[in-house]
């Protein structure tokens, strides 16, 4: 979908994550060239939510599936054939991860501490992202007041 007003193009990803040993883990994959860590993402599906096409895309290109969080983590920006790209991004909290996906021979996937994530992205929206999510996770564990 591309936004009218400015010629964005908007997206949806996921942030697959596990809690490893008492530790938030965070699935990269790299990107379709090899040359970048990127998160699972993609066009948002016709008829489909951002949150439903932002799981096609885990399972498409990491292999992945679980259960999308309703809430978005925020959004950033990256640039790809020559326009601006805009990502709204979800969590993931990945249940299964298959052997064999559609894009296996195509991407390599990597489970990563928050912090080593952080480190592997260029995108500093993303990075930032990244960071809050331990304290997004405590929050949403968190029983109400």
């Amino acid at each position: 979908m591309i936004s009218k007003a400015d010629g964005v193009i908007e997206q949806s990803g996921v942030i697959p994550y596990r809690i490893k040993n008492g530790k938030i883990e965070v699935l990269l994959i790299t990107s379709s060239t090899g040359k970048r860590w990127v998160i699972p993402k993609g066009m948002i599906e016709f008829m489909m939510s951002p949150q439903d096409s932002a799981a096609k895309e885990a399972w498409e290109e990491a292999g992945v599936i679980g259960q999308v969080l309703p809430t978005t983590m925020g959004t950033y920006d990256y640039q790809k054939w020559g326009r601006t790209c805009r990502v709204e991004t979800f969590l993931l909290q990945v249940e299964t991860v298959l052997e064999d996906w559609p894009e296996a021979k195509l991407r390599k996937r990597e489970w990563l501490s928050v912090k080593q994530a952080v480190k592997h992205i260029q995108e500093a929206e993303l990075k930032q992202i990244l960071m809050a999510l331990p304290d997004t996770l405590l929050t949403l564990q968190s029983p109400p007041e």
